[in-house]
């Protein structure tokens, strides 16, 4: 009963809050709460390939661009006329089948992707492995421009906007969820020494590059699933929300939160997306006093946040305290 107890209140939580929030929260606010679930997605994402492996992924960006167009066209073309077929369904369960097969769709082609690029370049290491992820962010961004059945450089309008804080937020869950098994797995302990020592992890008889590709797979699938979020949520999509600035701005959040530490990943999107909301204020100076404020805590905590430890919410329903994977 422990093990079913978390998950049912956090699915009755979510549908509580999906009914209260759009009521009585200010829309912009529930805007940005709405974004820092999406980044948190992407966070956690790079954090499995930069955090866990040790790896230099600048390309997160191309990714979520994958994923977003993939399910938008999915949702235009299959989804949203199999959601008013269902007639006798009622309509928000309709649209969320809907927008499930969407975001899995444009996960898995983010993760074909992922495969295609990690496959030959997890060969390579730090800079090289870098250069090779931000070319192929390029690469999507560029072809998106020029193909006009996507929209092109005018974006795509008209996305059904089923991207629900029920989605988003169990979206949330279930990746941080993923995370925190995979990082206390067997598998997660291959990860962690290749990101210690690769030529080591290599002498002990782990697969490293089956690994590292096991990897930049899963950050890829979730990062299209977080683009499929972010394409049903705004009902818009424009290739300048996917340029390298986007790529940066993730890297930002895993390096602030602490490599490898999902608790800090959570916590860093949180911060990063309300902060240059809060900022608006001093409007010219908002990006100069942003840039300051990473620029001081990196001085003052290279670690980051939590560093590699994790916060144990697992005491919270009973259960023994995890010990901290370093």
């Amino acid at each position: 009963m422990k093990r079913f107890l978390p998950p049912i209140l956090t699915i009755f939580a979510l549908v509580a809050l999906n009914v209260l929030l759009p009521r009585v929260m200010n829309p912009y606010y529930f805007q940005v709460l709405m974004l820092i679930g999406i980044n948190v997605v992407l966070a956690v994402s790079l954090n499995l390939v930069n955090g866990f492996t040790g790896q230099f992924s600048i390309g997160h960006a191309g990714f979520m661009a994958v994923g977003a167009y993939a399910s938008a066209m999915f949702t235009l073309k299959i989804g949203a006329p199999f959601a008013a077929s269902l007639t006798g369904v009622p309509l928000p369960v309709a649209q969320g089948i809907a927008l499930l097969m969407a975001l899995v769709a444009g996960g898995l082609l983010a993760a074909g992707a992922g495969w295609l690029v990690g496959l030959p370049s997890l060969r390579l290491r730090g800079d090289y492995l870098a250069i090779v992820t931000l070319g192929f962010g390029e690469i999507i961004r560029v072809v998106i421009l020029n193909v006009n059945a996507i929209g092109g450089a005018r974006g795509l309008p008209g996305i059904p906007p089923y991207a629900t804080f029920f989605w988003v937020f169990g979206v949330v869950a279930i990746v941080i969820g993923l995370a925190r098994n995979l990082a206390h797995s067997t598998h997660g302990r291959a990860l962690f020494a290749i990101r210690d020592d690769e030529i080591a992890a290599e002498a002990l008889g782990v697969d490293t590059t089956k690994y590292k590709v096991l990897a930049f797979v899963l950050g890829a699938f979730f990062a299209g699933v977080a683009g499929g979020l972010f394409a049903h949520f705004l009902s818009y999509l424009n290739p300048s929300s996917f340029t390298f600035i986007k790529s940066i701005e993730v890297i930002a959040m895993v390096v602030l939160g602490g490599m490898g530490s999902i608790s800090g990943s959570v916590m860093a999107a949180i911060v990063l997306t309300l902060l240059p909301e809060v900022l608006r204020s001093v409007k010219d100076f908002r990006m100069v006093i942003y840039a300051l404020m990473l620029i001081v805590l990196m001085i003052t905590r290279p670690q980051g946040l939590m560093g590699t430890r994790e916060l144990d919410l697992g005491a919270l329903f009973g259960r023994k305290k995890a010990k901290v994977v370093s």
